[in-house]
Protein backbone atom coordinates (compact mmCIF):
# COMPACT_ATOMS: atom_id res chain seq x y z
CA UNK A 1 0.00 0.00 0.00
CA UNK A 2 1.23 3.48 -0.84
CA UNK A 3 2.03 5.79 2.05
CA UNK A 4 -0.64 8.48 2.33
CA UNK A 5 0.03 12.11 1.58
CA UNK A 6 -0.67 14.36 4.56
CA UNK A 7 -1.48 18.03 4.61
CA UNK A 8 0.59 20.45 6.60
CA UNK A 9 -0.95 23.51 8.25
CA UNK A 10 0.52 25.79 5.56
CA UNK A 11 -1.53 27.68 2.97
CA UNK A 12 0.30 29.99 0.56
CA UNK A 13 -1.03 32.88 -1.48
CA UNK A 14 0.91 35.10 -3.87
CA UNK A 15 0.14 38.75 -4.50
CA UNK A 16 1.61 41.62 -6.45
CA UNK A 17 0.09 44.02 -3.89
CA UNK A 18 2.50 42.97 -1.13
CA UNK A 19 2.31 45.96 1.21
CA UNK A 20 -1.49 46.11 1.17
CA UNK A 21 -1.81 42.35 1.77
CA UNK A 22 0.61 42.45 4.72
CA UNK A 23 -1.23 45.38 6.25
CA UNK A 24 -4.58 43.60 5.80
CA UNK A 25 -3.57 40.31 7.42
CA UNK A 26 -1.48 41.89 10.18
CA UNK A 27 -3.56 44.98 11.02
CA UNK A 28 -7.13 44.44 9.85
CA UNK A 29 -7.40 40.72 10.72
CA UNK A 30 -4.83 40.92 13.52
CA UNK A 31 -2.97 37.71 12.69
CA UNK A 32 0.33 37.39 14.59
CA UNK A 33 3.42 37.33 12.36
CA UNK A 34 5.31 34.02 12.56
CA UNK A 35 7.76 34.52 9.69
CA UNK A 36 9.17 37.65 8.10
CA UNK A 37 11.50 37.85 5.08
CA UNK A 38 11.84 40.19 2.09
CA UNK A 39 9.49 38.05 -0.07
CA UNK A 40 7.44 35.95 2.37
CA UNK A 41 5.38 36.71 5.48
CA UNK A 42 3.81 34.06 7.69
CA UNK A 43 0.76 34.55 9.89
CA UNK A 44 -0.79 32.29 12.52
CA UNK A 45 -4.54 32.10 11.94
CA UNK A 46 -5.41 29.39 14.45
CA UNK A 47 -6.36 26.45 12.20
CA UNK A 48 -3.58 27.03 9.67
CA UNK A 49 -0.51 29.13 8.92
CA UNK A 50 -1.04 31.62 6.11
CA UNK A 51 2.01 32.55 4.05
CA UNK A 52 1.82 35.61 1.82
CA UNK A 53 4.44 35.67 -0.90
CA UNK A 54 5.37 38.25 -3.50
CA UNK A 55 4.16 36.89 -6.82
CA UNK A 56 1.31 36.76 -9.29
CA UNK A 57 -0.19 33.26 -8.99
CA UNK A 58 -3.83 33.69 -7.91
CA UNK A 59 -5.62 31.53 -5.39
CA UNK A 60 -4.46 29.52 -2.40
CA UNK A 61 -1.79 26.83 -2.63
CA UNK A 62 -2.13 24.06 -0.07
CA UNK A 63 0.92 22.22 1.25
CA UNK A 64 1.23 18.43 1.40
CA UNK A 65 3.97 16.42 3.11
CA UNK A 66 5.09 13.33 1.20
CA UNK A 67 7.35 10.43 2.19
CA UNK A 68 9.28 10.46 -1.12
CA UNK A 69 9.29 13.49 -3.44
CA UNK A 70 10.29 11.77 -6.69
CA UNK A 71 7.98 8.79 -6.25
CA UNK A 72 5.04 11.01 -5.36
CA UNK A 73 5.77 13.47 -8.17
CA UNK A 74 5.89 10.62 -10.72
CA UNK A 75 2.68 9.09 -9.35
CA UNK A 76 0.86 12.42 -9.57
CA UNK A 77 2.06 13.14 -13.12
CA UNK A 78 0.97 9.65 -14.20
CA UNK A 79 -2.47 10.38 -12.75
CA UNK A 80 -2.94 13.47 -14.93
CA UNK A 81 -1.45 16.18 -12.73
CA UNK A 82 0.96 18.79 -14.09
CA UNK A 83 3.87 20.67 -12.57
CA UNK A 84 3.02 24.37 -12.39
CA UNK A 85 6.25 25.61 -10.80
CA UNK A 86 9.31 23.84 -9.45
CA UNK A 87 12.32 25.18 -7.58
CA UNK A 88 14.43 22.72 -5.55
CA UNK A 89 16.22 25.65 -3.85
CA UNK A 90 13.05 26.70 -2.02
CA UNK A 91 12.09 23.67 -2.05
CA UNK A 92 8.93 23.99 -4.09
CA UNK A 93 7.01 21.71 -6.42
CA UNK A 94 3.61 23.19 -7.23
CA UNK A 95 1.27 20.64 -8.80
CA UNK A 96 -2.14 21.25 -10.45
CA UNK A 97 -4.42 18.25 -10.17
CA UNK A 98 -6.86 17.28 -12.95
CA UNK A 99 -9.61 19.20 -11.15
CA UNK A 100 -7.75 22.53 -10.86
CA UNK A 101 -6.46 22.42 -7.27
CA UNK A 102 -2.88 23.69 -6.96
CA UNK A 103 -0.77 22.33 -4.12
CA UNK A 104 2.86 22.08 -3.09
CA UNK A 105 4.47 18.78 -2.24
CA UNK A 106 7.43 18.65 0.12
CA UNK A 107 9.45 15.91 1.77
CA UNK A 108 8.26 14.93 5.26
Amino acid sequence: MKEPIQSSRDVIIQTDNWARAIEFYETVLGFPVTHRSPTLMGFETGAFCLYVEKGTRPGPVFDFLVPDMETTRSRLLSAGCEVVEEDPAVPRCYIRDPFGLVFNIEQQ
